[in-house]
């Protein structure tokens, strides 16, 4: 198990254990972190799992791709630090993650 936290913009610090292969917003849902809402359910079809990588994470996790890149044009508040959850599948390399969730979703 992997661990992810979320620090939700109010200040608010979820720790979650992770399986790899799951991604950051299922975690995110299962573990009812507030402000994901995922209402696409994980097809990055919409804006709504958008989250802050800390800036110490941002190389584990990567690069978004250009269909993220496109659905982060919804985002509210899109930073350098933006993905969607739903595109961050958790492996070894990333157990520690920290995210930020921002005010609200777009």
């Amino acid at each position: 198990m992997a661990k992810i936290t979320y620090l939700t913009h109010d200040g608010a610090r979820f720790d979650v254990e992770a399986q790899p292969g799951s991604t950051i917003m299922e975690n995110a849902v299962r573990n009812q972190v507030p402000g994901i809402e995922a209402e696409c359910g994980g097809a990055c079809a919409c804006a709504t799992c958008h989250v802050y990588v800390d800036d110490a994470w941002t190389d584990a996790a990567g690069k978004a791709g250009p269909m993220e890149e496109d659905m982060l044009d919804f985002a509210y508040d899109v930073r350098p630090q933006s993905r969607l959850s739903c595109q961050i599948k958790m492996t070894p390399a990333l157990d520690g993650i920290v995210v930020r969730v921002p005010e609200r979703q777009g």
